[in-house]
């Protein structure tokens, strides 16, 4: 499930102009006013105008994450670069960075998913042009010695461990291997263990990495909040010189899978069994609704308000959690359900059940209210959490990834409202397929399990 328009300037071309005002929202999901302009560089700027005084939030969204680690051996530079990118340039080391931001008020931070890179800062509005200038300063010019680049490599690894001592996140990695064989959604965001314990050896590696990627092209700049007059101008001032490139990656295209499989892993600390089932499943789309039509199935069939959580969590109590899991992404990825089952003893019962409920969702019509009801409650619950500029940016630089223009939420939620139940069984029926189906469970093994 996902997570959650002024006057163009005379130096932005007119072909290049996406979206413009809409001043009555009518049953748009995304009322808010925006603007989407592209700099002859190919940076493109996206302002959204929220009615939250005095405040902006700057989301940097750079279409960079482990889907574009193509090369065998180069897993996780996506995310490395997410903490070289606070390193510092010769213009604003790291010191001078930080006490900028702090003199601002501004609150930042940074992520790296599987398709994106997101640096963000949320500050008043009268502080824009100077962290523009900040943020631009090290796009174009990030400097760090190899010296400093082995020292933020182990520093990944650290994390890397640390994350992996979860449960939850070694089942997802086990289970992307399994099911992927081509395509770099294979990897997780931070890697696969070997590349990452190699990394401190890559510098000149990751020098190509960050010139590849970190370009005007593979950029967006959201704008969002009280937004001055002049932020177009801005942006052309501070970015407008940043160089285009010239690198297009391959992304391996994923075949078909040629058959059901099935992985029973072992996890060297302490954990309950968790089970998960999974599918290959379509990409995001806004202009076809099979994606947005298994939005509607996870909520149905899997969510806490659905009949086989009441069942296995409620009134069974045999398991402690259980939830759907499919992401927008910008390839096909997977649709999955995981269940942590309380007792090892029923850990085949419970993916018995969830292999039920998938196989009701093929046979048998979804009731009429009860699909109105998780359609209204998409619409809803996404409409009361658009609360806060930060909100809103957070959740722009996601759509903004996956199309470039906030008009894509607008698209997707109509897609919502148009589902019905004949779709439900015809994309259940698509999507959910034996030969496409991997079973995963995790369990404790003191034996085994630990990288």
């Amino acid at each position: 499930m996902n997570s959650l328009m002024r006057h163009v300037l005379g130096w932005v071309l007119p072909a290049v102009l996406l979206a413009g005002c809409a001043p009555d929202p009518g049953d748009r999901i995304f009322p808010y006013p925006y603007q989407v302009s592209d700099l002859d560089n190919g940076l493109r700027v996206v302002t959204v105008e929220t009615g939250y005084p005095e405040v902006v939030a700057l989301y940097i969204v750079v279409n960079v994450g482990s889907r574009n680690e193509v090369e065998p051996g180069r897993t996780g530079f996506a995310h490395l670069f997410e903490h070289m990118m606070f390193r510092g340039t010769k213009n604003f080391p790291p010191e001078r960075w930080e006490a900028i931001m702090q003199d601002a008020g501004a609150e930042t931070n940074a992520y790296t998913s599987d398709d994106r890179t997101v640096y963000h800062a949320v500050f008043s509005k009268e502080d824009l042009e100077p962290i523009l200038e900040l943020e631009a300063d090290r796009f174009r010019n990030l400097e760090y010695s190899e010296e400093v680049f082995r020292t933020e490599t182990r520093a990944v690894l650290g994390e890397y461990n640390k994350n992996f001592a979860n449960p939850m996140r070694k089942l997802d990695e086990i289970v992307r291997k399994t099911a992927f064989a081509k395509h770099t959604y294979r990897h997780t965001t931070m890697g696969f263990i070997e590349d990452v314990e190699n990394m401190p050896a890559m510098y000149d590696y990751g020098l190509k990495f960050f010139d590849r990627y970190y370009r005007p092209e593979y950029t967006t700049v959201c704008i969002v909040g009280d937004v001055p007059e002049d932020a177009l101008s801005l942006v052309r001032k501070y970015w407008g010189r940043w160089e285009r490139g010239s690198y297009e990656p391959e992304i391996p295209v994923e075949p078909p899978q040629d058959g059901p499989k099935t992985v029973d892993e072992g996890f060297h600390t302490p954990t309950l069994p968790i089970v998960s089932v999974s599918y290959h499943a379509p990409a995001y789309d806004d202009e076809v609704n099979d994606s947005a039509v298994l939005d509607v199935i996870s909520y149905y069939a899997f969510s806490e308000n659905s009949d086989l959580y009441k069942k296995l969590v409620v009134e069974e109590q045999k398991v402690n959690a259980m939830f759907p899991a499919y992401y927008d992404h910008r390839d096909p990825y997977l649709f999955s359900v995981v269940a942590r089952v309380k007792e090892a003893k029923d850990t085949e019962y419970v993916r018995d059940q969830i292999l039920a409920a998938i196989e009701r969702l093929r046979d048998e019509p979804v009731p009429a209210q009860p699909l109105e009801d998780v359609k209204s409650h998409l619409r809803y619950g996404f409409a009361l959490s658009m609360n806060s500029t930060p909100a809103i940016a957070s959740t722009l630089a996601h759509f903004v990834n996956m199309r470039g223009s906030p008009e894509t939420i607008n698209k997707r939620y109509a897609l919502y409202q148009g589902v019905t139940a004949d779709d439900v069984q015809r994309v259940a029926k698509q999507v959910f397929v034996e030969n496409e189906r991997t079973i995963a469970t995790l369990r404790h093994d003191p034996e085994g399990g630990a990288d």
